[in-house]
């Protein structure tokens, strides 16, 4: 063995010089993968390398082993050896970390892979537990492995096999206009983020690697030495600035961290803000405003709804993302923004990184990780066939036709800001997964991945119902148990859209709804109860989903995190038992939302509100309400003495579908209890008088557009 860790150690050389980085595949028994691996840890001269595996390695130091699960807090770090252990009892392969971490080795870094042999066979789908058939997602990445040549392979009895490398000589160190920046790219992009303007917004874009999170530091530091006050920094998560705070302390060192929060030793502060409390303190009025200015990185794992509200409230602000990574689809976040940008902001402008930082141009293992994960996938060419076909994937079909397989996931990404290389594991292996797409010139132009929930055992029902067992994959059968009370919905058969997507050119031409019909048509036929899905709450979203006869039955009662926005669950029956079950939870949510506004959701968007309002059937208006309403509108009585008389007013036009643009503020003022400053603001009016004569004004108006019952 030790010949090939010499080998290997002259191969990692050759690779620095050229400025490279090398996957190495270990395959084979457990115990000799780890020798292996061992054998080439011990022989030192590794700086900060990294073990992951689910448990620790008893030969080695703890702070040198990491589990998946914290893959993220490496992010910005820097390795030259890093070991992910697939091979032994306890481990599984992690796409999500494995693809995070990849992007941490620096050049003449190696990346062993230890995995059994063959890999994902029987017993490969959850870690080797012997109790499933094999995996499809890990047979794929067997075979590409073995059909990529430029992978080295090192077999503990076949000892190791090196792919040839060009000559090169060592790459050349030529400093740049910009001290502080590694290549010509980043120091442009530095100084359009000092230079940002007022209704200009920057958009920044950058396949991994690029120095694009470290850019955002300089530009911190240089618009702090420049007189700037504050700059909030949000992204998905705090891990994805790790570079930027970095970067900072390290270009202003008489300033320090302190809690979220950078301080400049004159007293300027850079603050991360988590998306969902920004998207709060804006909502405030706490948050933006004149002259102030956000940094948004990773823009495309953040919903383009939160990314538009900042863009209003932020006169100053500079979109960052990766444009294939983990965290998101940059090509999807230039989709689906572009044209919000262009309508409120037509000076914007776009600047992109190309040249690496790390490693140099060609490097092979940037190649090999987009191949593996499917990290650079992308739409398949736009058909203009006006009538798709259906077709039905068999998932063992799907695994072994690679091209449908990158066109599919292409899709997904590009239209869903959460899709990680994680999705694509499951959209392989997860139990109980249908695919379906609707193709056209023998490529897809939308795809729905569906996946059957519920269906327990009425004792099993109630064990999850209490808490104490958490099945993985029912989302929708467990949140409606858990949080609306339902243990029907653990024993009834269900099945939850996951992901729907359409082809970017071919959107508003019906294919979403065809492809969920179709669904609807499935469910049926198999004796499904309820077709379900969750969502972000968003008006069209919402309207969408209504018009196939979809039912709101929750709605979360906080932002998520990561998203920004209240996630929201519908259902349609399609059975006889699930009409019964839907109608209990349509009429129970309908019956907790007019509470729910008042209190825990009262800063919900009044728009998503007055959309919830609008399900069941229209409340009547007696003669007593219509009595109430008129001396509103006339006069004579304080709106708010009438509220339940006005509450059920809206009700009946939000059912009806009136666009009355008043509709939204009179929710958030009947229903939410939004308070006079509020609505002035919104309004565009100076004070409370013109509040309550625009409202009676508009009761005037409804009143008109009703009928007496």
């Amino acid at each position: 063995m030790e010949s090939e860790v010499e080998e290997l150690f002259n191969w990692s050389y050759q690779l620095g010089r050229i400025g490279w980085r090398g996957l190495v595949w270990v395959s084979g028994e457990p115990a000799e993968c780890r020798q292996c691996a061992l054998a080439l840890w011990q022989a030192g001269g590794w700086r900060r390398p990294c073990w992951v595996s689910a448990v620790p390695p008893t030969a080695l130091e703890a702070e040198c082993w990491l589990p998946p699960s914290r893959a993220r807090t490496r992010l910005g770090g820097e390795q030259d050896l890093l070991v992910v252990d697939a091979v032994s009892g306890e481990a599984d392969f992690d796409p999500d970390a494995f693809g995070a971490l990849g992007g941490t080795l620096r050049a003449g870094g190696l990346l062993l892979l230890l995995t059994p042999s063959p890999w994902g066979a029987p017993g490969d789908l959850d870690g080797g537990s012997g109790e499933h058939p094999g995996s499809r997602y890990l047979s794929r990445l067997a075979r590409r492995l073995s059909a990529a040549g430029n992978v080295a392979r090192w077999g503990p009895r076949e000892g190791a096999w090196l792919p040839t490398l060009p000559d090169a000589s060592p790459r050349a160190s030529e400093p740049g206009a910009d001290p502080a920046c590694l290549t010509d790219d980043q120091a442009a992009a530095v100084a359009g983020l000092v230079r940002l303007r007022r209704r200009r917004p920057l958009v920044l874009t950058a396949d991994r690697g690029r120095g694009k999170t470290a850019a955002l530091g300089i530009a911190c530091a240089r618009l702090l030495a420049a007189g700037e006050r504050h700059i909030r920094v949000t992204a998905p998560r705090p891990a994805a600035v790790a570079a930027l705070f970095e970067r900072l302390e390290r270009l202003c060192p008489e300033g320090g961290l302190r809690g979220n929060a950078f301080i400049d030793a004159g007293g300027g502060r850079v603050e991360f803000c988590a998306p969902d409390e920004l998207a709060t303190l804006a909502e405030r009025g706490e948050a933006g405003g004149p002259g102030a200015l956000l940094l948004v990185d990773e823009a495309a794992a953040i919903p383009a709804t939160l990314l538009g509200q900042w863009l209003t409230a932020f006169p100053r602000i500079a979109f960052a993302t990766t444009v294939h990574g983990y965290e998101g689809s940059g090509r999807g976040f230039a989709l689906r923004f572009r044209d919000r940008l262009m309508r409120q902001t037509p000076d914007w402008r776009e600047m992109h990184l190309a040249a690496p930082i790390r490693w140099a141009a060609g490097d092979p293992l940037e190649r090999r990780l987009a191949d593996l994960l499917l990290l650079d996938a992308e739409p398949p060419p736009f058909a203009a066939a006006s009538s798709p076909t259906l077709r039905r994937w068999r998932r063992d079909d799907l695994a072994h036709r690679e091209p449908a397989l990158r066109d599919l996931f292409g899709l997904l990404v590009q239209a869903h800001y959460r899709t990680t290389p994680g999705d694509l594991r499951r959209l392989l292996d997860a139990p109980g997964l249908r695919i379906a797409t609707l193709e056209a010139e023998g490529r897809p132009q939308a795809v729905v991945v569906c996946g059957d929930e519920g269906g327990f055992s009425a004792a099993l029902a109630e064990r999850v119902a209490r808490g104490e067992r958490r099945p993985p994959g029912h989302l929708l059968a467990q949140s409606l148990a858990a949080h609306a009370g339902c243990r029907e919905a653990l024993t009834a058969r269900l099945r939850r859209v996951q992901r729907i997507a359409v082809h970017p050119e071919r959107r508003r031409e019906g294919l979403g709804r065809c492809l969920l019909e179709a669904e609807l048509t499935a469910a049926r036929e198999a004796r499904i109860d309820l077709l379900g899905a969750s969502f972000g709450a968003e008006p069209q979203l919402i309207a969408f989903w209504r018009a196939l006869g979809f039912r709101a039955v929750r709605l979360g009662l906080s932002r998520e995190t990561a998203t920004g926005e209240h996630a929201l669950m519908v259902v349609v029956p399609t059975s006889p038992r699930g009409e019964a079950l839907a109608e209990s939870l349509t009429a129970g949510f309908q019956r907790l939302l007019p509470a729910l506004l008042a209190f825990e959701l009262k800063a919900l968007d009044p728009q998503v509100a007055l959309a919830l309002l609008g399900e069941g059937a229209p409340p009547a208006l007696s003669a007593a309400d219509r009595r109430d309403l008129d001396d509103v509108a006339h006069g004579r009585r304080e709106p708010a003495t009438v509220r339940p008389a006005l509450q059920a007013l809206l009700r009946r036009l939000a059912v009806d579908g009136s666009r009355d643009p008043a509709l939204a503020w009179l929710v958030a003022w009947a229903f939410q209890g939004r308070d006079m400053a509020w609505l002035a603001a919104r309004l565009g009016v100076s004070g409370r008088r013109q509040v309550v004569a625009q409202l009676r004004q508009a009761v005037v108006r409804l009143l008109e557009a009703t009928t007496a019952d």
